[in-house]
């Protein structure tokens, strides 16, 4: 399907109210809308904010351990001075790079999409697993809402609260994102607005507890945008947390940085129920290839960034959250 076709098919099924589920790929490449009757949970499990079409429940979430064999910091290095030399010469204020960490890990997938925690969780042919606490937007009663995400810290750090919200380079970072998605709205919306900035949220994973900061931003959509549905979704694509500003060269900068395409991984996903609209930002990544499993992080690139500190983030970001 071209995302054309995937834009019409949505418009049709918004204006005749079909609930259906959707994702679309980072590169906007493979774009898959089902109706929602017709998702066979064989092949395709779901969770959305509490609305899934899995009926398991599984308990013992601890006995979950992921061995990490990340690459080479040589190699992120590699990586990150691309960004940073596009950065200098200020092609881009803000650059989302990610890797590709091999991992061991001793459960299915299957298993790990019930035992963890998160917002939005899809499993996709045993291919790939998303828990991504992030949402893309939501749509309900007429208005728009996204709620970036950017800046992470340990929990266990003393003073974890102040310091992610006192640190230069964290603030700098998430006011452009925010201000990325703010004109990313305008283009769909009327009345945006930022109605919370900066609010913290703890995520618990299997090794630790991490601070999360996130901001709430809105809009007023036209009269009857179910029509529209299509349009809206794609103009938004791909989501600015996980590209950058300014948006279309960032994209260039990801793609020249990191050497292969992502795929599904930072793609969106969600479902229409006749009315309303939820989706979720497809990061917290495993996917099975080869008959192994790499987990895909990464996180957003400043004039600021230090490369180390950057290569510990990602890293860090290798986990299943459990509560």
């Amino acid at each position: 399907m071209t995302i054309s076709e995937f834009k019409t098919q949505m418009n049709k099924w918004g204006q005749e109210k079909v609930p259906f589920l959707f994702m679309v790929d980072f590169e906007i490449e493979n774009p898959l809308i089902i109706r929602l009757s017709d998702v066979d949970r064989n092949k395709i499990l779901f969770n959305v904010n509490g609305f899934t079409n899995g009926n398991d429940s599984s308990n013992n979430p601890e006995s979950i351990s992921i061995q990490k064999l990340p690459i080479l910091f040589t190699e992120y290095q590699k990586k990150f001075d691309v960004v940073f030399k596009h950065l200098e010469y200020g092609d881009s204020f803000l650059t989302n790079l990610t890797v590709k960490t091999e991992i061991k890990v001793n459960r299915s997938l299957y298993d790990i999409f019930y035992f963890s925690k998160a917002k939005y969780k899809l499993l996709y042919e045993n291919q790939f697993l998303v828990f991504s606490p992030e949402t893309f937007v939501k749509i309900k009663n007429g208005k728009i809402f996204s709620f970036p995400m950017k800046g992470t810290i340990d929990a266990a750090i003393p003073d974890a609260r102040e310091k992610i919200r006192d640190d230069k380079k964290e603030f700098a970072e998430h006011v452009t994102i925010v201000d990325l998605i703010r004109n990313d709205l305008s283009l769909v919306a009327t009345h945006v607005e930022v109605a919370r900035f900066r609010y913290i949220e703890e995520i618990r994973t299997h090794s630790k507890s991490l601070l999360q900061v996130s901001s709430e931003i809105s809009g007023v959509l036209s009269v009857n945008f179910e029509k529209h549905l299509g349009d809206v979704i794609v103009a938004l694509l791909p989501a600015g947390s996980i590209s950058g500003a300014p948006k279309q060269k960032t994209i260039e900068i990801i793609k020249q940085a990191e050497g292969e395409k992502r795929g599904f991984y930072t793609g969106v996903f969600g479902y229409f129920d006749g009315e309303s609209l939820d989706s979720g930002v497809m990061i917290r990544y495993i996917e099975h290839a080869h008959g192994k499993y790499f987990y895909r992080s990464g996180g957003g690139i400043t004039t600021q960034s230090d490369a180390m500190a950057e290569y510990h983030e990602a890293l860090d970001k290798v986990y299943v959250p459990v509560d």
